[in-house]
């Protein structure tokens, strides 16, 4: 990312991350974090988070993923190229 202390990372949640309120949660705890990004289902069953902020809230948000939400069973975490661009908040996409 651009912007001085800020970063960018990216990822595909492998595991049981569908109908498990996994999009809603990483919602809630990337706003909570004062993160950007987006988080969307994928046809195969995985999650794709993007997301960037300060150092200090991404490294924490990466800590929160490989636990995830109570219904969730994150198996992996592979990581994507960081994101070029993102949206000014944190969205839930379809």
């Amino acid at each position: 990312m651009s912007a001085a202390g800020s970063t960018a990372r990216a990822f595909r949640v492998h595991g049981l991350v569908q109908g498990v309120g996994f999009r809603y949660w990483a919602h809630h705890q990337a706003r909570a974090l004062g993160l950007r990004g987006t988080v969307r289902n994928c046809r195969d069953g995985t999650v794709e988070i993007e997301f960037a902020g300060p150092q200090h809230a991404v490294e924490e948000m990466c800590r929160r993923l490989q636990i995830g939400p109570p219904a969730a069973d994150i198996r992996k975490l592979e990581e994507l190229p960081p994101p070029q661009q993102l949206p000014e908040s944190f969205v839930i996409g379809f």
